[in-house]
């Protein structure tokens, strides 16, 4: 699962990025509000681990943001606020959990632990469906429900079938596919997108889906009927 860290002070965000990776989690960080509300829009984080107080652009409008955009990442504020009122507050826009400062990092990690436990729990699912297309997750094998043809996915295109199929009809750009499909370091150049898609293009046709994958000029990708 995939974290990401808001948090200017570089040397608190690099202690909580290198534990969170001995826990065997993919981090990225973020030092101000600007960059983290960038990266947040992205879509790809299961959690986002989130400081109130940044520069630029402050924790509680990227949370506001966030939640308006309809991002699923649980939340997990920091803040040196510890006042009731600064709980509730937090809760009522979307939070799904608030760490005062100083903290000790074996209760953010139990924290952290229990929020992608309960994620994970919710996302279990056999079949991911859209328009005419059965994904099923545990086989990674595709049907088309109104011919009933099936087809094996590979593990490259299994995982940019199911980014498209979780993010249905929105427009996802080029980044936010590599970040995710193969991750935020990858060398784009490295790794053939088009060819890629080409590949479940003619899948779908083989199957006889009428849903697309459509290149938006400029913007990004689309899955479509």
């Amino acid at each position: 699962m995939r974290i990401l860290v808001v948090e200017d002070e570089e040397t608190i965000a690099e202690i909580i990025a290198t534990k969170l990776r001995t826990e065997k989690y993919e981090v990225d960080i973020s030092f101000d509000g600007e960059d983290g509300l960038y990266n947040a829009l992205s879509n790809i984080y299961d959690l986002i681990i989130l400081d109130i107080m940044l520069p630029n652009i402050n924790g509680l409008e990227i949370l506001k943001e966030i939640k308006e955009k309809g991002i699923n990442a649980k939340v997990i504020l920091l803040t040196a606020k510890a006042e009731l009122d600064d709980k509730l507050k937090c809760f009522d826009m979307g939070a799904n959990d608030y760490v005062t400062k100083p903290f000790h990092m074996e209760e953010l990690i139990a924290r952290v632990n229990n929020q992608l436990r309960n994620t994970e729990n919710k996302k279990i699912k056999d079949v991911l469906e859209y328009s005419d297309l059965l994904l099923n997750i545990r086989n990674s094998t595709l049907t088309c429900k109104t011919t009933n043809e099936s087809i094996s996915i590979p593990y490259r295109e299994f995982l940019l079938l199911e980014y498209f199929m979780n993010n249905k009809e929105q427009i996802i750009a080029k980044e936010q596919i590599y970040d995710k499909v193969w991750g935020m370091d990858t060398d784009y150049e490295s790794n053939n997108l088009e060819a890629y898609l080409s590949f479940l293009r003619k899948k779908l046709k083989v199957i006889g889906s009428k849903v697309n994958i459509k290149a938006v000029r400029n913007l990004g990708y689309k899955m479509e009927e």
